[in-house]
């Protein structure tokens, strides 16, 4: 019970405003300083040149780094993974869309653990098109009112609000989020929209792992994962991951050009999935703050510790080793969209959510551009934050919009530019 409650404060959940920490800095006056580690220089000193240096050496020495240090090492792709479409392929959306509904049984079994695909594609396509895939926080229901999408009956975070009780969503939840998911808006612009509910992959609270994908993988005798082994953002990449393997043979959908999105936690796990699966064409991390995007050594809004102590169950064990020692990570997150290179990468933040520090994030996507440069690229391309509204950069690209900590129009707007360029060559 202290767990969910500390759980509730920090996000929210009764739909207010968020209480944090009375230890949280919000001065920038205040932000110690630090000196971030270089991502063209090896552990032992070297420098990192020519190009196929980055490839063949330093990259795998960050992904491991992040993997034992922040996210937890993730199991690799079962040998048996099963597919099954359970509704459609159905005319929806007046006609402007084709909705299929599939169940990804991830071990293969149809007694073990699945997750369920919504898929929205544009009626009028007349060949493979580009996706955007996302996770999803209470539910396929809940990101339009379509009567036809079903009904998710796994456990959801206990919010009135979007219309679950008992910690399951109830007819009340459908579209309850659908401002934060344009589906016609993509649809129209020759786009498909994928969407999974992340608690399907793993549920959203400290159970000690004993619920989730997490316990199918234990060795004999084995209790919760190991301090080096995943916690559950990097599950939801995993399963992300198993879910570009069904998109890989759905031949409406082009594999090749699928960008992996997520907000919040869920954009901490779209930056991790694109840097653990070089698949993903493009990586879109919204408002997602500590342990996304945000420099871990600034220590302004949500810190380390913080993050957690509130959450103690999205990190590895080992992340735990570094609260109130940010200096002593021998990584930090502009490392993290610097593995992303040189695929495309948009990091948004909004400007009244401190919490997430946006300045933060706009640091973490300035300093990845060294790599990009390595690499034949341009990254975010200027010195200093943009102004509000104002987009920069070119395969790094990043803005703050005016609001709070969500996804709106002006994000979806600015995401769907970005995407043309990149994956329709606009």
């Amino acid at each position: 019970m202290r767990t969910m409650l500390t759980i509730g404060l920090i996000l929210g959940l009764t739909g207010g405003v968020r209480a944090q920490p009375r230890d949280v800095n919000y001065d920038e006056s205040k932000v110690p300083a630090y000196v971030l580690p270089d991502p063209l220089v090896m552990v032992d000193g070297r420098a990192v040149t020519p190009a196929e240096m980055w490839r063949s050496e330093r990259r795998p020495e960050i992904l491991r780094l992040f993997e034992t240090r922040v996210y937890g090492r993730a199991p690799a792709r079962p040998s048996q993974t099963h597919f099954e479409v359970i509704s459609g392929p159905e005319t929806a959306l007046s006609g402007r869309a084709i909705r299929t509904e599939v169940d990804v049984y991830l071990l293969g079994e149809a007694a073990g653990p699945k997750m369920t695909l919504l898929i929205y594609l544009p009626a009028n396509a007349t060949g493979p098109v580009p996706a955007f895939l996302a996770l999803n926080f209470f539910g396929n229901q809940s990101i339009h009112p379509d009567p036809r999408i079903t009904m998710s009956t796994a456990w959801m975070r206990p919010v009135s609000a979007n219309g679950i009780r008992n910690n399951r969503a109830t007819e009340a939840s459908r579209g309850v989020q659908a401002s934060r998911w344009p589906v016609e808006t993509i649809i129209s612009r020759g786009y498909a929209l994928v969407t999974i509910y992340c608690g399907d992959i793993d549920p959203d609270y400290d159970d000690g792992f004993q619920n989730g994908i997490h316990p199918h993988f234990y060795r004999d005798g084995q209790t919760r994962p190991a301090a080096d082994e995943w916690g559950t953002i990097a599950a939801w990449a995993w399963g992300l991951s198993r879910a570009l393997d069904y998109l890989e043979l759905d031949d409406r959908i082009d594999h090749g050009r699928v960008a992996v999105m997520g907000h919040s936690r869920l954009g901490k796990t779209a930056l991790w999935a694109a840097a653990t699966d070089e698949r993903f064409a493009l990586a879109i991390s919204n408002n997602s703050g500590c342990g996304g995007a945000a420099l871990s050594r600034r220590r302004y809004g949500e810190t380390v510790k913080h993050i957690n102590d509130a959450m103690p169950h999205w990190f590895c064990g080992n992340f735990k080793l570094y609260n109130d020692r940010e200096s002593a990570l021998p990584v930090d997150q502009h490392m993290l969209i610097a593995l992303i290179a040189p695929r495309p990468v948009y990091i948004a933040s909004a400007e009244k959510d401190r919490w997430a520090d946006p300045k933060g994030e706009f640091l973490a996507a300035r300093h990845a551009g060294p790599v990009y440069r390595l690499l034949g690229e341009r990254g975010v391309g200027v010195e200093q934050m943009p102004e509000v509204g104002k987009p920069v950069g070119e395969m790094v690209r990043y803005h703050v919009r005016a609001g709070e900590h969500d996804v709106t129009t002006f994000d979806w707007r600015a995401y769907l530019q970005f995407a043309d360029r990149h994956l329709k060559g606009g």
